[in-house]
């Protein structure tokens, strides 16, 4: 059992939790996942790792609510206890080397972006951290955002707060004014990938990517996060998660995404009805 230090709730729909995890603490790194199972009965699902504390012992997740257990995660509170929690998974973000990089993040996939950034900030990497949202009442992180990156650049789809734009053009105004990136990370929805990758292909610059499709075990033997890059099957959990954005194909891994939609949508309700029977 994994007891909840700390519950904050970012946005309506995304929820940040600090997990006492010591020996998942002590290994973790930017880039890496972890599985969890809320109870005995439940679901495993895949969840990125935000933040560490070694000294601690902690490990912060952040998460949207769209399925039923990510519904009945967030209904636990500080205290309280999660059944399992196993990392860290994945293999971690390669940033030896790296002088000058833009960092992309979209939505809740943010929250991945940013360990990812300050560990870049870190060990002396000039960070463009160009982050995307629907609207001003979505920005999560932002004073985190602020100390993990050189230069910070926030747009939302609606203008209502900084840029009016979508993070491929935010990307773009950067490259053409001359910037010079040694690398590009993108982390969000898969459909943001695939454009940010279409963009920085057309300037030659390497591109990674973050893939978190359906994953069960975790340790490559499920095959249910298999994903096709460059013409040959990897499976994220094993593989992954990060990805030469390059050579993902991105339409296949979108049309298996949506085939447990409906699966989700349903879940969440289900688990939602089971706690309103709960209150009364």
């Amino acid at each position: 059992m994994y007891r909840i230090i700390k519950k904050r709730v970012l946005n309506p729909t995304v929820t940040l939790m600090e997990i006492e995890a010591p020996l998942v603490a002590r290994k973790a790194e930017p880039g890496q996942f972890i599985i969890l199972r809320v109870d005995a009965g439940g679901e495993r699902i895949p969840l990125t790792i935000a933040a560490y504390d070694r000294e601690a012992g902690t490990v912060t997740i952040i998460f949207q609510i769209v399925g039923g257990t990510t519904e009945k995660l967030n209904h636990k509170e500080e205290g309280e206890y999660i059944e399992d929690f196993v990392g860290p998974l994945g293999k971690a973000t390669e940033t030896e080397g790296l002088k000058h990089v833009a960092v992309i993040g979209g939505g809740v996939g943010t929250a991945i972006a940013y360990p990812v950034a300050k560990k870049l900030h870190d060990v002396g990497c000039h960070v463009d951290l160009i982050v995307g949202f629907r609207n001003k009442d979505l920005i999560i992180l932002k004073e985190e955002f602020e100390a993990a990156s050189t230069n910070l650049i926030i747009g939302t789809d609606d203008g209502s707060y900084g840029k009016k734009a979508l993070v491929t053009e935010l990307l773009k105004e950067q490259i053409d004014a001359g910037v010079k990136y040694d690398k590009v990370i993108a982390i969000g929805p898969v459909i943001m990938m695939k454009f940010v990758c279409a963009l920085t292909k057309e300037y030659g610059i390497p591109t990674v990517v973050s893939m978190n499709p359906i994953m069960i075990d975790g340790t490559g033997m499920c095959g249910g996060c298999r994903l096709s890059v460059g013409g040959e099957t990897k499976f994220a959990c094993v593989d992954g998660p990060e990805f030469d954005g390059h050579l993902v194909d991105f339409d296949e891994a979108m049309a298996r995404g949506a085939m447990y939609r409906d699966f989700e949508l349903h879940a969440r309700d289900e688990a939602c009805n089971l706690f309103k029977q709960e209150v009364k």
